[in-house]
């Protein structure tokens, strides 16, 4: 198979879509500049912000939501839906795409179904289970199809056959060497170079009960000698600490290079996202996962196989307490040997080459 001559990309409305679908963007073009890469994306998505300041064409699409339940009656009942898939088919047709790459989003449904009546190649990425509507909807056209987990074929009957290959990762995670930049990184924060570290970290938004956790124990963490780097999310209201605490406790509303709070850390407490998931374990980081309680539980079931193997804590959101934090992080902070061995077990879990490995994939895709 020779060099791929045009690709469009399709994922948006979040960073989990958005993001895997950027680090795979950068692995085309670093193996083939010359490959044109179009990405498909809907005026309000946050594809917006994140595609174009990475020098990627981006096409603006209507695109709709989806009813929760897939079934075929979703081909005959929209006529919304053929209006976007036609949309999408002129972009096709505008780049000469070769084949269509899909990460999930509403954005992806019209590209999977415009693809499919051009009879083009179709693959698609999956890291949750069950699958997300769209990429499920997208089953319907293609045996193409890529999870980020060895988990996600066992537990869904949609992802049966899958191809295992991981999840797409920025070069600034899969290059990071934490040890080597540990120091830079704790100076970067105004952090002391010595003393153990916990970053907080509940996604791009924040999460409200992590950050209620971990304020309220501040004192105790100080008083262990423990430091802390806390990203409270950009709509979050700022956290309430002690100004006289013995050691740093250092709040961001937003961290745009995590992997500087990756580098300064000992441990992380966050929530059980698909890409945290991906990138805490592939970067050899202990932590301690509190899954977003309302939903279909599947940040526990992103995190639990990496608790099973060795490489974190998992935690009710429930349970999660300024006491619980006082009793289990605490001494675990400060077990210098068991910190080692839960990241050398993390990162035996974790992966680096999710986007080599899905570049191969789509390789083969469009060969046969």
């Amino acid at each position: 198979m020779g060099p791929l001559r045009s690709v469009v990309l399709a994922g948006g409305g979040t960073g989990g879509h958005i993001y895997p679908l950027l680090a795979f963007a950068d692995c085309l073009r670093r193996h083939d500049p010359g490959v044109r890469i179009t990405a498909l994306g809907t005026p309000k998505g946050l594809e917006n912000e994140l595609i174009p300041p990475h020098g990627y064409d981006l096409r603006l699409i209507h695109a709709f939501q989806l009813p929760r339940s897939v079934n075929m009656n979703l081909l005959r009942t929209p006529d919304r839906m053929w209006r976007a898939a036609r949309e999408a088919g002129k972009v096709l047709d505008d780049v000469r795409a070769d084949v269509v790459v899909g990460f999930g989003g509403y954005v992806s449904v019209p590209a999977y179904l415009a693809a499919w009546r051009r009879e083009l190649p179709i693959v698609i990425h999956e890291v949750n289970v069950p699958p997300g509507v769209a990429n499920r909807m997208g089953m319907k056209f293609t045996k193409n199809i890529a999870v980020g987990f060895p988990h996600q074929p066992a537990q869904a009957e949609a992802l049966q056959g899958a191809r295992v290959v991981g999840v797409p990762l920025r070069r600034a995670i899969t290059g990071l060497d934490r040890v080597a930049q540990r120091a830079s990184a704790r100076a970067h924060f105004g952090l002391r170079p010595d003393l153990p570290t916990l970053f907080v970290f509940g996604g791009s938004q924040g999460a409200r009960s992590i950050n209620l956790a971990v304020s309220g124990a501040a004192k105790e963490l100080s008083a262990a000698g423990i430091q802390v780097l806390h990203v409270t999310g950009a709509r979050n209201e700022p956290v309430s600490v002690p100004s006289d605490l013995p050691t740093p406790y250092v709040t961001v509303p937003y961290l745009s290079e995590v992997e500087l709070g990756y580098a300064a850390a000992d441990l992380i407490l966050c929530r059980g996202g698909a890409m945290t998931c991906a990138e805490v374990a592939a970067v050899g980081l202990p932590a301690v996962y509190v899954p977003y309680p309302h939903s279909n539980q599947e940040q526990r079931r992103n995190a639990l196989p990496v608790v099973e193997a060795g490489g974190g804590l998992l935690v009710d959101d429930a349970e999660l307490s300024p006491g619980w934090i006082e009793q289990q992080i605490i001494p675990l902070l400060r077990d210098p040997g068991r910190l080692t061995a839960m990241g050398a077990a993390a990162a035996g879990y974790g992966r680096r080459d999710g986007d080599e490995a899905l570049l191969d994939f789509v390789y083969e895709a469009v060969s046969r």
